[in-house]
């Protein structure tokens, strides 16, 4: 059992150009939204908003569309070439507008923004999913938790380069009391990685190839597939099957309403019940960040001993432990403490071993055929919990206190053990040698 790890970081550097967007666009389109065309804090979150509310009809959509999608080049990377490029022109356009308003606003350089904003998220909604799909299009299934922990590698490394890139190009210094600030230098540069990233996926993978060669190893192991075929050519779950797939979507919904409920509201949590301010705020979190990027690839390899179910499961319960440890430290301590700092490195460690086997789970559960539309299942539960999760607990800090969050936060986690708990498919299984062996010489 050994995982192609060149090919899987090639693979990532989709996702490493995805998550590097991501992040500038969370960093930066709140500043220009707020600096340069003055909105307020609430018509600025719903544009905010706006990428998740997407999310919820383009990642299944696109999924699904790029499984019957037939191409020389393959399923997933017409969308990933198209996707990119787009995004790469209309990224580069928002900064112009930006600059032009501030020398001279008018609401027709207003409108412009928002609707190339708009055409952007789309841009982006169209390969997300098909770009995560490609993993497991060309890994088998006992090994896709390792490879997702490699995947999820390289995002991080996508969001780490542009914080690196941003700290050097806009220091305090260079952007302190300045009316406004040109972002068009950051803007290319990370349009350019994108590109570049997305170039060197292409030049390298030859999808349909790798795609052909996991087809024929699974048609040579038709015992791992838990899809059947219904006599006309479709693909359908038996019903024990589809049981575990409603669960296991709960669950994913649960712990994202959970955690994001935290990384959304704790800076302003930490300011309202420990008077700290954003600097302690943020290193927890960049501790948390840290734990689950140092977490990856031991997380992978375990989930490949023990099993993927397990691994979460003790995750869930790391995390919600961490969770009930944290409000207890946050109502007894008035400053951020070296003990909180480890509690969020343990935090980053159990999300790490819940979201590098939660999706190889999902599509285990399918045949390759149906990838694509069953990554877009997962990314559908994920997202609407994180439509959800900072309106529902935002009115319970609101109307109820801050100090409902972390109560919050372990709540919804430990509903998600109760739900986990169902799931009886998707778990990597042990595969004999000589099948495994017979994969690896397709390389």
């Amino acid at each position: 059992m050994k995982l192609n790890n060149t090919r899987t970081v090639l693979i990532g550097l989709a996702f490493l150009s995805i998550c590097a967007f991501w992040q500038m666009y969370d960093n930066i389109i709140p500043l220009i939204l707020t600096n340069t065309f003055h909105m307020d804090e609430t018509i600025s979150g719903m544009i905010m908003a706006a990428d998740n509310v997407l999310a919820l009809f383009l990642l299944p959509f696109f999924g699904a569309l790029s499984d019957k999608t037939n191409t020389r080049i393959g399923r997933r990377m017409p969308f990933i070439l198209f996707g990119t490029a787009w995004a790469v022109v209309l990224m580069n356009v928002l900064p112009l507008l930006d600059n032009s308003y501030a020398q001279k606003p008018s609401a027709v350089k207003l409108v412009l923004f928002v609707a190339t904003l708009g055409l952007l998220l789309v841009m982006m909604g169209t390969y997300r999913s098909p770009a995560v799909a490609l993993m497991p299009d060309v890994t088998p299934k006992p090994l896709r938790s390792k490879a997702n922990a490699v995947i999820n590698l390289m995002g991080a490394v996508g969001g780490i380069i542009y914080l690196a890139v941003a700290a050097v190009m806009y220091p305090h210094a260079k952007t302190a009391g300045v009316p406004h600030v040109d972002y068009q230098p950051l803007f290319i540069v990370v349009s350019v990685l994108m590109a570049v990233s997305v170039l060197v996926l292409y030049f390298t993978i030859r999808e349909p190839k790798l795609a052909a060669r996991q087809r024929a190893y699974e048609a040579q192991h038709p015992e791992q597939q838990l899809a059947e075929d219904d006599g006309s050519g479709t693909e359908v779950l038996p019903r024990a099957v589809k049981r575990s797939l409603v669960f296991l979507l709960m669950s994913i919904a649960l712990w994202y309403i959970g955690y994001n409920a935290v990384t959304t509201w704790f800076t302003v949590y930490v300011g309202e019940m420990m008077g700290q301010g954003l600097g302690g705020a943020s290193t927890c979190l960049l501790i948390a960040t840290g734990g689950a990027i140092a977490s990856y690839l031991p997380i992978g390899a375990l989930a490949s001993r023990i099993g993927r179910k397990k691994t979460i499961l003790g995750g869930v319960v790391l995390l919600a432990v961490c969770f009930l440890l944290a409000y207890f430290l946050t109502t007894t301590y008035t400053k951020i403490n070296a003990v909180m700092f480890a509690v969020f490195a343990l935090v980053g460690l159990a999300w790490a071993a819940i979201n590098v086997n939660s999706l190889p789970m999902v599509v285990e559960m399918c045949r390759g055929s149906d990838i694509g539309k069953f990554t877009g299942y997962y990314y559908t539960f994920s997202m609407a919990a994180q439509v959800i999760t900072p309106v529902l607990s935002g009115w319970l800090l609101k109307n109820v206190g801050y100090a409902t969050l972390f109560p919050y936060a372990a709540f919804f986690v430990a509903c998600s053990f109760a739900t986990m708990c169902f799931v009886h498919h998707g778990d990597s299984k042990v595969i004999t040698k000589r099948g495994l062996e017979a994969f690896e010489d397709m390389d």
